[in-house]
């Protein structure tokens, strides 16, 4: 097996964290995430990822009372955040809809996972704590920000502080349950 890198202490140590301290995120902080979120690759270059970032208190309030209501309630915790990195992606013709309807595969959503994924890390690094949201009103959404239809609401993550840290261990499938050398044994 071999030695944990720096990386690979970063990977193994980030964690969702739901619970926030109210202390707000310093400006160059979260550029510095967006910036690792530019640096993303992404099909044919597209680089198709946008981020709406919302950190003014008032202005958050009244979209997390828009975006968590009703069946998404349960992501309510990402209010308390003080950030809120909306994800979206321009789609382009070419590379997401021909390549999709040839492949079967948003390639957009891929991207965007990949930059949203630095952005976590790079959080990380920098002692923030993040958290994927998926759940939460993507139509009141785009309403709430008139976000044009040509662009997709992929996901938010929550940023801040934590307030709490989940333990270390976590349950993992075994290495050997998930890949396959020169074969496949699923």
């Amino acid at each position: 097996m071999a030695e944990t890198t720096p990386l690979g202490r970063l990977i193994e140590s980030r964690r969702s964290i739901r619970k926030y301290l109210p202390q707000p995120v310093e400006r160059e902080k979260i550029e510095a995430c967006l910036e690792a979120a530019r640096l993303a690759p992404s099909a044919q270059n597209a680089q198709s990822w946008r981020f709406i970032i919302i950190d003014n208190p008032g202005l958050k309030a009244r979209f997390t009372e828009k975006a968590f209501s009703g069946i998404y309630a349960p992501t309510r915790f990402a209010a308390e955040a003080p950030a809120l990195v909306l994800i979206l992606a321009k789609i382009d013709f070419v590379t997401h809809r021909a390549g999709q309807s040839v492949q079967g595969i948003p390639f957009y959503a891929l991207d965007v996972g990949i930059a949203g994924e630095h952005l976590v890390l790079q959080a990380e690094e920098l002692g923030l704590g993040t958290c994927w949201i998926g759940w939460f009103d993507v139509r009141k959404t785009r309403r709430f920000f008139k976000i044009p239809r040509r662009y997709k609401i992929v996901s938010l993550i929550s940023l801040g502080y934590a307030a709490r840290r989940p333990p270390h261990e976590r349950v993992r499938k075994s290495l050997e349950g998930i890949a396959w050398w020169n074969r496949f044994d699923g």
